[in-house]
């Protein structure tokens, strides 16, 4: 048998198909590769010419050109009018996209496919005429003429039989759907009474539409819909609306209201993300999600009306949303995601009803129903606050930038700090009790206003940049009891004058991401680091500061050469 099995690798190598690589050549300024379902013709992949107006060649090397590659002139900066050749049947995604001095394009009656953003981000372009031979414009996610910003129209051959046009905007041939308004359009604009569905990014960047009006004919609008129409005042959302899709607003930064009718089931993804304008919002009853960063950003956002059909109230979804100063959550919501109404700095009350199963409120402070879990402190509650005994957790950005948050007194029922949990608040003390064991990565990061902080012995490890950037700290003593120190833990603590390192402690470490972050880097006022035991070899970078003096317990600390740490600047 042995002898055979060699005869049997040579006939399955032999059975193996061969591999079929496209060739390439180069010619007139232009990368090629053959087509291999037909080898006289070509694919164009690469423009290597000096821009200007250009006559694309109908041969090279006597090889028929029928397809322009994608990106085959991304970024032609120089490129200011060009002319297909009739032989070309095939226009590939971003082929002449971010071509910003592009003036004109000539697309001949025989291309029947455009790629999608074929012509994304040519500014300069200011009207492109789709030909009758045109069967398919891959707009599915993206538009095909986005960023645009010249372009004042797109006009369709009336004998096209798949793609029309009215007024200079692109539609399927039914008109039922609108695929591309030119971002060039000035003033208002009425949407025809035979359109069901706007289409992902159809008036993306259409920077001078000062108000749409949408007929009852539509039932969706597609991600990204409006998108940075910033001259945006008003949309009123007819009541045939089911659904809005993701960023379908995002970045109209000029929308002051929005009317939403109870036929609409789910705000997308970010809809009204960075709508700074944006004051008031009732949310229909007939709304069961409020999708991650719905309305993240709306700055100006004074109040909203949660109604009790929402069960989910996605991630981010109020973030950052400044002016909100009280929220109240329905009983019918089942799910808060992270962060939710993290950074409303003038947020004073959540409330929740008392028949929601999910989740409770005390005092304005959002937790979960047991109260075990702190998910959330308002941003605009000022003071110093004692969390509820029997609190065992915090959500991952429960007291983040709470700036006006100066002492927090935290009970005996916890026992790990979570990563982030203070970041950013405006503490000038706190108290952590002899049961936590754990403070997590970035817990108190960027206090910059913490003079102290009491470690208790309990504690076994400090996470990396737990303090980072507390500007005003001026001395620490790790508790016997902690091992280990976290990379970049004291980072920029430049207020810091003395540390105590106990014999517990068997590791100081250097945070190896893209770059190193030494525990204690960058404490130019620390002049006094003293260890009570053998203390552990540790990096050059932990310690870097100028004129530091370390200190050690052990009478044979000389005989140890991995104590002499760098204490200087390099």
């Amino acid at each position: 048998m042995k002898a055979k099995r060699p005869v049997l690798l040579v006939l399955l190598l032999l059975a193996a198909p061969a591999a079929v690589q496209a060739q390439s050549g180069s010619g007139d300024g232009y990368d090629y590769t053959i087509n291999p379902e037909n080898t006289s013709t070509i694919t164009i992949t690469e423009y290597a010419g000096p821009g200007g107006a250009v006559i694309i060649p109908t041969n090279i090397n006597n090889l028929l050109v029928t397809s322009i590659g994608g990106n085959a002139f991304l970024n032609c900066a120089s490129l200011t009018n060009v002319t297909i050749p009739g032989s070309v049947t095939s226009i590939g995604g971003n082929a002449f996209g971010e071509c910003i001095g592009l003036t004109s394009v000539t697309i001949p009656n025989g291309v029947t496919s455009i790629g999608y953003q074929a012509l994304e981000g040519c500014t300069s372009l200011t009207s492109i005429t789709i030909p009758g031979s045109v069967t398919n414009i891959i707009s599915l996610l993206y538009a095909p003429f986005g960023y645009c910003l010249s372009l004042k129209a797109i006009t369709v051959a009336s004998e096209n039989l798949f793609y029309s046009s009215t007024n200079g905007v692109l539609f399927d041939k039914s008109q039922t759907t609108l695929i591309q308004c030119p971002s060039g359009l000035r003033g208002s604009y009425a949407i025809p009474d035979s359109v069901t569905s706007i289409g992902p990014e159809a008036f993306k960047y259409c920077t001078s539409l000062t108000n749409v009006t949408i007929p009852d004919s539509v039932t969706s609008i597609g991600g990204d819909a409006f998108f940075y129409c910033t001259s945006l005042t008003t949309v009123t959302v007819p009541n045939s609306v089911t659904n809005i899709g993701s960023q379908a607003f995002d970045g109209c930064t000029s929308l002051t209201s929005i009317t939403l009718p109870n036929s609409v089931t789910t705000i997308g993804d970010g809809a009204f993300y960075g709508c700074t304008s944006l004051t008031t919002v009732t949310i229909p009853n007939s709304v069961t999600g409020i999708g991650e960063s719905a309305f993240q950003d709306c700055t100006g956002l004074t109040s909203v009306t949660i109604p009790d059909s929402v069960t989910n109230i996605g991630v981010v979804s109020f973030y950052e949303c400044t002016s909100l100063t009280n929220i109240t959550i329905p009983d019918s919501v089942t799910s808060i995601g992270e962060s939710a109404f993290a950074l409303d700095t003038s947020l004073t009350a959540i409330t929740v009803d008392s028949a929601n199963v999910f989740y409770s409120s005390t005092n304005g402070i959002l937790f979960d129903k047991s109260q075990a879990t702190l998910i959330q402190y308002p941003g605009g509650l000022r003071g110093k606050y004692t969390i509820p005994a029997g609190v065992t957790s915090f959500g991952a950005t429960a007291f983040y930038k709470c700036i006006n948050l100066t002492g927090v007194t935290i009970p005996a029922s916890v026992s790990s700090i979570s990563a982030g949990a203070f970041s950013g608040s405006g503490l000038t003390n706190v108290t952590i009790p002899g049961t936590v064991t754990n403070i997590g990565d970035g817990a108190f990061a960027s206090c910059s206003s913490l003079l102290s902080v009491a470690i208790p012995d309990s504690v076994a490890n400090i996470g990396d940049f737990a303090f980072r950037d507390c500007h005003s700290l001026t001395n620490v003593t790790i508790p016997n009891g902690v091992t280990s120190i976290g990379g970049g833990t004291f980072y920029d603590c430049y207020s810091l004058t003395s540390v105590t390192i106990p014999a517990s402690v068997t590791s100081i470490e250097t945070d190896r991401g893209a770059s190193w972050y030494g525990a204690f880097e960058f404490c130019f006022s620390l002049t006094s680091v003293y260890f009570t035991g053998n203390a552990p070899y540790v990096d050059l970078d932990v310690f870097d500061s100028e004129g530091a003096t370390a200190y050690f317990s052990d009478p044979q600390w000389t005989n140890f050469p991995t104590r002499f740490y760098r204490l200087n600047m390099p």
